[in-house]
């Protein structure tokens, strides 16, 4: 059992992540980010689903912007607040500094933290450029974005990007650039791990199947599936079930600007080459494959435990 910082936008699949999270890792705060809704309406809903599920942890406010760019509209397929518009939401948007929260705990407890960032990385940026001496101190970052192409996953907001990495390309090039020690769970695996509406329903879990139905509802009319894909809660199977994941070795860059905005790209060959953008790189951890059943097993039994 890790101890963990959450880092999230809070949507749909978000809140399935946090769920999990709670039945298998001790979590001592979410940190929450712009990207799915905004940064005031990530915190009422870390605090209404912490509430309503009996998930003990102190929420805090993060960035509401990306490091550089412009900000984006919020995503749509999760309602408009993010938890499906299921539930009346009363409560603050105020919170103290995510930002603070992760470099004061990481300093506090060296080598025992986890971040687990499954939303735009910008706290996570936020964080390391303000305080670089935690770097080597982080335990392990495990992320939920990007696109390396395996299979034909290469993008789901553009023909290249990931919505996480797309939402602030530079602070996902600065964290994956840096040493953290990361491991990276892209759609290349978050694609092939689904569940049907009818799983969802069959896990007697009340708040996550109302939450969900316009996220069912958009699948349902996009892609002809009822279901989803489980994408954030990868992470958490990586912490119980690192076995079921074919793990690659590479440097990581990020696009950050032009037509392929946000595509995560790795170094695929050991020949020398005039200009090396990788040149100097901590490689990263890749999650290229993965057992889609062993995860789904593992995800259910918890949930119903």
């Amino acid at each position: 059992m890790r101890t963990l910082i959450f880092d999230t936008d809070i949507g749909v699949d978000d809140a399935f992540a946090l769920a999990y999270a709670a039945k298998t890792q001790q979590l001592l705060g979410i940190t929450t980010v712009f990207g799915n809704v905004a940064v005031g309406q990530a915190v009422k809903n870390a605090r209404l689903f912490c509430e309503m599920m009996g998930i003990e942890a102190s929420v805090y406010r993060g960035c509401s912007r990306p490091l550089a760019l412009a900000p984006s509209a919020p995503a749509t397929l999760h309602g408009l607040d993010g938890l499906g518009d299921a539930f009346e939401n009363s409560h603050s948007e105020e919170a103290p500094s995510a930002v603070q929260f992760i470099i004061d705990s990481v300093r506090a407890q060296p080598h025992a933290i986890t971040i687990v960032a499954i939303g735009p990385l910008t706290n996570i940026a936020s964080a390391i450029n303000q305080a670089p001496d935690i770097i080597p101190l982080v335990k392990e970052l495990v992320i939920m974005g990007g696109a390396f192409g395996t299979d034909g996953h290469s993008g789901n907001v553009s023909p290249f990007a990931e919505f996480n990495i797309w939402k602030d390309p530079h602070a996902a090039d600065q964290v994956l650039a840096s040493a953290l020690p990361v491991v990276v769970l892209p759609l290349d695996v978050t694609h092939k791990v689904l569940i049907t509406g009818d799983e969802v329903r069959q896990l007697n879990q009340p708040v996550l199947s109302a939450i969900c139905r316009p996220y069912l509802a958009y699948s349902l009319q996009k892609e002809g599936f009822d279901g989803m894909a489980l994408h954030d809660t990868l992470t958490l199977s990586w912490l119980a079930l690192p076995q079921a994941f074919t793990v690659t070795e590479a440097p990581v860059r990020v696009i950050t600007e032009g037509i392929s905005r946000g595509q995560t790209v790795r170094r695929l060959s050991a020949l020398a080459s005039r200009e090396d953008p990788f040149a100097g790189l901590r490689p990263q951890r890749l999650c290229l494959g993965v057992d889609a059943e062993a995860v789904r097993e593992h995800f259910f039994a918890a949930l119903r435990a």
